[in-house]
């Protein structure tokens, strides 16, 4: 290396930052200030019960002001008849439908409130091609704002014995499910971390 290169080489390892900026260390999935459905990844929410397949949950599902944000708002009644018991919000990672990669992330950050109850995040890969196929964490929920940071390590499947493969995610849903009540929560903010 000429003396010339070796200087240009030294100053332009001198400029660059130490370490990853706060920007690097997130990757917002959405804040919910398009109030239209669609995400800040460009991709559309889309609700759905436990009816696709039987069951009689009902639910509704929407964008409101919640103080000084706008929420992501799901509520409804679980109900575990007919086979039933769930109300989801479902986001695709991308609009083409294919595989996300997350290998980059360590987990889901998610700010949160609402009425108690079994709440989750569900993941779903090329590989829960089945509708019972998927992987999930629990969120907890109650009347106060949460932020909370589900390692992808919490996530467990349903259904598939196959690990959690971070390199072909296709969609994202917060979920009520499990038990008969009414449900109720806001979503606030949700990203990936590192």
């Amino acid at each position: 290396m000429n003396r010339l290169a070796w200087w240009l080489a030294l100053l332009l390892m001198a400029a660059w930052p130490a370490g990853p900026t706060l920007a690097e260390e997130t990757m917002l999935i959405d804040d919910f200030a398009s109030r239209d459905g669609t995400a800040t990844i460009g991709t559309q929410w889309r609700g759905f019960t436990d009816r696709v397949m039987g069951g009689r949950s009902d639910m509704q599902v929407g964008y409101r002001d919640s103080g000084e944000q706008t929420v992501l708002h799901l509520r409804g009644q679980v109900r575990l008849d007919n086979n039933g018991g769930f109300i989801q919000a479902r986001l695709p990672f991308l609009s083409s439908g294919g595989d996300f990669d997350a290998n980059a992330y360590r987990g889901i950050a998610v700010r949160v409130r609402g009425a108690p109850g079994p709440y989750y995040l569900h993941l779903r890969t090329r590989h829960t091609w089945r509708p019972w196929q998927y992987y999930r964490a629990t969120v907890e929920v109650g009347p106060e704002w949460q932020d909370q940071v589900i390692p992808f390590s919490a996530f467990e499947g349903r259904s598939i014995r196959r690990e959690l493969d971070l390199a072909s995610l296709r969609t994202l849903g917060v979920v009520a499910y499990g038990e008969a009540f009414e449900a109720e929560i806001e979503v606030a903010r949700i990203e990936l971390v590192r």
